[in-house]
């Protein structure tokens, strides 16, 4: 026998060390579920590695911990370690996943693999001055989406959001709160966007300006993870995972409302956005999607593909509001669909988590600017006592519809194309090892 074919019969012996292979088997859970690979393809890739190492198992994923259990015909095992799904970082992901592809389509010794998944886990996330540039880029693109048409207003909007982006990386030098991060980063951008109301700048300007470095801060890959565990019925995971990033988007609003706090302002109820040309609205939404490709750790080499997709799908949705007259929900529903149907084979075939390639592809569409205002009106609301305006109580529900509605269609329009095409690459890859 040559000796390739005597690695392949080592590794699917039933003689390998159960310990070795469970050990194993917890690194490639921990790996992927930590940094935002879907449960369902977590799952499906420690159990494709554990066959090709010579043993069945199951993966039980909760919160904040990973239960592998191996058996073979010499015996059973398990084992348990700490893990919480808080990071995105496709890169890693992507790694993780191509290098046990590899391994269940040519199986050898487990060893290399061990070595090259620690290499994967070790790497270090982007650097300060490319997080910080494109954080900057990301929330001047956003600004130009809604609206904001003087450079000096984009400056300023790119300024607030490249700040905020070292903060971040401040704080996670000192500190692993989740929250801590968005919180300050908010702060920031809410007290930058009161010193603009101090220098007489436009309000419109000001909402802008404190609004647009808080968006860049929406974890939205969390909140379509959850969303697809709560579709396939893991109701314990999926909930955490929606409350993490409920939480995280409510530290970001009480951060905002407090830095604008300090110079003594809000944000204004302001008019409908002022209609966009198509080419900028197209050009600014690529931006916004590169620059999330970069927050998620996304390789250079992969991060045409959602700027692509995320391009097309904000021309189709200028189209259908400039155009057909379809409301901000439905352009949104219908823009998602599309991203879901193309992204879902896309993250397949590059190996991506979906939720942060689908999300990097939509990022332009989010509500945030409803939803700030909204979390400022009903904070008004609770300040007012007994003299509750109508025409505040009026806005502020309409904001909050707004938020809910166009959140709702995102969501919904990016699982469905997931759970049905991804059902179909199921039951195509099932016999190969591989699946969606």
């Amino acid at each position: 026998m040559s000796q390739p074919a005597d690695m392949a019969a080592a590794a699917r012996s039933p003689d390998l060390d159960p310990a070795r292979a469970l050990d194993l088997l917890v690194t490639v859970a921990t790996l992927l579920f930590a940094n935002g690979q879907t449960t369902e393809r977590t799952t499906e890739c420690v159990e494709r590695l554990a066959t090709a190492l010579g043993f069945s198992a199951r993966v039980f994923l909760r919160w904040d911990e990973v239960t592998v259990a191996i058996e073979n015909g010499g015996g059973a095992a398990s084992t348990t370690v700490e893990a919480r799904p808080v990071g995105i970082e496709m890169g890693k992901v992507a790694a993780a996943t191509a290098l046990i592809d590899d391994f269940c389509d040519h199986p050898s010794a487990p060893e290399p693999l061990r070595s090259a998944l620690a290499q994967v886990q070790a790497h270090p996330p982007v650097s300060l001055i490319r997080f910080a540039t494109f954080a900057a880029i990301g929330a001047a693109a956003l600004g130009i989406i809604f609206g904001a048409a003087h450079l000096a207003s984009l400056i300023v909007i790119a300024v607030s959001a490249g700040l905020g982006a070292c903060l971040r990386r401040w704080i996670a030098g000192w500190s692993h709160n989740p929250f801590a991060q968005p919180l300050a980063a908010a702060l920031l951008a809410g007290a930058i966007g009161a010193l603009v109301v101090d220098l007489q700048f436009s309000s419109s300007l000001q909402r802008l300006v404190a609004v647009c470095p808080c968006m860049v801060l929406v974890p939205g890959p969390h909140v379509l993870n959850g969303t697809i565990d709560l579709a396939r019925g893991r109701l314990a995971l999926g909930i955490c995972r929606v409350v993490y990033a409920s939480l995280i988007i409510f530290a970001i609003c009480i951060g905002l409302l407090a830095g604008l706090s300090f110079g003594g302002t809000n944000l204004p109820a302001s008019a409908p956005s002022p209609p966009v040309p198509l080419i900028y609205d197209v050009i600014a939404a690529g931006a916004a999607v590169a620059a999330y490709g970069i927050f998620f750790s996304m390789p250079w080499r992969m991060l045409p593909v959602p700027i692509l997709i995320g391009m097309f799908a904000h021309g189709v949705r200028w189209a259908l509001l400039a155009k057909a007259g379809v409301g901000l929900a439905g352009g949104a529903f219908i823009a998602c669909l599309i991203v879901g149907a193309i992204t879902t084979p896309v993250a397949e075939r590059l190996r991506l988590p979906y939720a942060g390639l689908a999300f990097a592809s939509v990022v332009s569409l989010i509500p945030g600017v409803f939803l700030f205002r909204m979390a400022d009106g009903l904070l008004e609301l609770v300040a007012s006592g007994g003299n509750v305006s109508s025409s505040l109580l009026q806005a502020t529900l309409a904001d909050g519809i707004n938020a809910f509605l166009i959140t709702l269609a995102i969501t919904l329009g990016l699982i469905l194309p997931k759970m049905l095409i991804g059902y179909r690459f199921n039951k195509r890859f099932t016999g190969s090892g591989r699946s969606a």
